[in-house]
């Protein structure tokens, strides 16, 4: 699933590939998907998009938006986004084709289940509307408004304080675009397993977690995403995670113990248990 470094990339290069372009065909729902989320009716899609110009792309936590015209196409996690070239053999299924007057397009397929939303103006109806809103309103992780003064602010409020630290930092958008994907790393950095409460944290190894969320966020968007995660052009990212399912079984590259998996919170979670003791 795309989080905020994997948003901000697809963001960037779609601003490089088909801003500008002006749309000329739309195929909504080729192939049906029952988890495959949309806002308003989807057959009004085509008309809100058709011979618009694609504008500026930016992303709003781990969702993607293009404004076409006055119309927003937003993309949720769980949305896969691949540009084709004039000429490319295209895919047999996909939830969303929006083709352009240089004859390329986009094509967007829905993994587990995914949001593909059109509309005009700054909501919608339907029970996604309280998600963008709130990934939209928030500071953005990777930008500067996220401060260390903003982050404590939030992680010092009362009502977090008998959460774990996973529970706080990737769950109820309490930072939009940081999820289970990227909060491994993050704990993995920071030496703290994902079932610490929050409340036995110091004040300095609270400052130290804003940091390591910012840190290992930024090195995931240099390197153009996690290898679990594909861009726009199907290429995968370059960051490879220390903990992921790949590397469970393997030993720690900082005491050489061994990566454990474990289930909680209705996924999983990665840690090392020398580096990332749960007392």
């Amino acid at each position: 699933m795309i989080e905020a470094p994997e948003a901000i990339c697809l963001a960037k290069q779609l601003n490089e590939t088909i801003k500008g372009k002006r749309v000329t065909y739309v195929l909504v729902g080729h192939t049906p998907h029952k988890f495959t989320f949309s806002c308003g009716k989807p057959e009004e899609y085509p008309t809100l998009l058709q011979d618009k110009i694609v504008g500026d792309s930016c992303a709003h936590g781990g969702m993607v938006q293009v404004n076409v015209g006055d119309a927003k196409l937003v993309f949720t996690d769980g949305a896969n986004l691949r540009y084709y070239a004039p000429g490319a053999k295209l895919p047999n299924k996909h939830q969303l084709l929006v083709g352009f007057d240089d004859e390329s397009c986009i094509i967007v397929s829905v993994r587990m289940y995914g949001g593909i939303l059109c509309f005009t103006g700054d909501s919608f109806e339907g029970g996604l509307n309280s998600y963008y809103a709130c990934a939209k309103m928030k500071p953005q992780v990777m930008s500067d408004a996220f401060t260390q003064e903003y982050f404590l602010s939030l992680i010092n409020a009362e009502d977090v304080q008998n959460k774990s630290v996973k529970a706080f930092l990737a769950t109820d958008q309490m930072i939009p675009g940081l999820g289970n994907g990227v909060l491994q790393d993050i704990l993995y950095n920071a030496c703290l397993h994902p079932k610490v409460k929050v409340s036995t944290l110091s004040g300095q190894q609270r400052q130290d977690l804003y940091h390591h969320v910012k840190n290992t966020m930024h090195e995931m968007l240099e390197k153009g995403g996690r290898d679990s995660e594909k861009d726009l052009f199907d290429q995968k990212g370059g960051y490879i995670p220390y903990l992921s399912k790949d590397t469970v079984g393997t030993h720690c590259l900082r005491c050489g113990d061994m990566i454990l998996k474990e289930s909680y919170m209705g996924g999983s979670i990665y840690y090392c248990n020398t580096c990332q003791k749960y007392f």
